[in-house]
């Protein structure tokens, strides 16, 4: 892997989830959008050697709480799941796109419930609407990765990626 390259993408992602665009494609009045670091996180976990996607998974973390306060449950909860999801793509393949789907929206409904449970032992209160927007999150990230799958795809190329082989568990 091209690690300055994947600064930079990540840079880019980060700035497009903090900016107006994706304001834009906000739905409901709850302002759900999605969550394209999650994105990032669930399919270079599955992609990369175990240890590139466990650092990938914090510095994903990392820029998901610079984006918004409090710091901390991001990176504890991408770092987590990152880690648990490269450790078993030997047991379960995530290979097609349907697949990949699911990943993404367990992740995101798991990512998402912990740094919110992680901000409210902060201190940050909870809204009437959590739960929505968390389900809400976690389903816009899974169905956005349907159309803009390619555009990863072709981004990851970039970085150098290369499709670590999947070691699975024989019997």
């Amino acid at each position: 892997m091209r690690w300055p390259r994947f600064v930079v993408f990540i840079l880019v992602i980060t700035t497009l989830q903090a900016s107006i665009i994706l304001d834009w494609f906000a739905v409901t009045n709850l302002n759900i959008k999605p969550d394209l670091l999650l994105v990032v996180v669930v399919f270079l976990a599955v992609r990369c050697r175990s240890y590139d996607a466990i650092i990938i998974s914090f510095v994903a973390g990392l820029a998901s709480d610079l984006i918004g306060p409090p710091i901390g449950p991001h990176i504890i909860s991408f770092g987590i799941l990152g880690s648990i999801l490269a450790h078993i793509r030997g047991l379960v393949i995530i290979n097609s796109a349907f697949h990949q789907v699911i990943a993404i929206f367990l992740t995101g409904l798991l990512a998402e419930s912990l740094s919110r449970f992680l901000a409210s032992l902060a201190g940050q209160p909870m809204t009437a609407n959590t739960a929505g927007i968390i389900f809400g999150t976690a389903l816009y990230s899974a169905v956005i990765w349907l159309f803009l799958g390619w555009l990863f795809t072709a981004s990851f190329r970039w970085i150098s990626i290369k499709r670590h082989p999947i070691r699975t568990i024989h019997r």
